[in-house]
């Protein structure tokens, strides 16, 4: 007798990259895949030299189909590393594309919220945000916050963009949003990206 496996895609890929992150690889790959709806994984690894992509792919072993990797030259900048996910889940059909840290700055609890955001309740980008009510960030120095509260409210006031945290990297997108947008023509590469995206779905 033979066993055979069926695995189907999800309608759902939460991008994580990762640089030098073989601490958390694992971790936040389990977590993540063990939340009640079926979410599927895509790694970019900007070629850590401390083997975060072989982790990644034990995982590809333990969870057929579910976990994807790109694999970079190297450190090519936060926004080119989503933009490139972004493509590869349009590419691959996914209906709703996360962006989620590595490191559990982001709840992986916190996912099905945002899915059920969009999925459900007709956003077309939900946001995994700090500021909405008050002040929700978990280890950062206090200056840090500071600094991120108050450039958020600059960003706000200056673009007339009604996001709280225009900031925030832990997000939910729709496809049918993403695929409005030339992502080719995405100016930023490090932070400033998450600004850009947001205001680029606002318009």
């Amino acid at each position: 007798m033979t066993t055979e496996q069926l695995t189907t895609q999800s309608d759902s890929v939460v991008i994580i990259p990762m640089y030098n992150e073989k601490e958390n690889a694992a971790n936040i790959i389990d977590a993540v895949l063990a939340l009640p709806h079926q979410f599927d994984i895509l790694v970019i690894d900007d070629n850590s030299p401390d083997g975060t992509a072989k982790i990644v792919k034990t995982k590809q072993q333990e969870y057929p189909g579910r976990v994807h990797l790109i694999e970079r030259a190297g450190k090519l900048g936060l926004g080119t590393a989503y933009i490139a996910g972004f493509k590869w889940s349009i590419d691959h059909n996914y209906d709703y594309i996360f962006e989620m840290d590595a490191d559990f700055s982001h709840n992986p609890d916190d996912v099905p919220r945002l899915y059920q955001a969009c999925s459900e309740g007709g956003a077309d980008l939900a946001i995994g945000s700090r500021y909405c009510n008050g002040i929700s960030v978990i280890n950062w120095p206090i200056g840090r916050v500071i600094m991120s509260y108050y450039a958020s409210v600059y960003v706000r006031t200056v673009l007339g963009m009604k996001v709280f945290d225009t900031t925030a990297g832990f997000k939910c997108y729709t496809r049918k949003v993403l695929e409005t947008i030339d992502l080719d023509k995405v100016k930023m590469k490090g932070y400033g990206f998450q600004i850009e995206m947001k205001y680029s779905t606002y318009k």
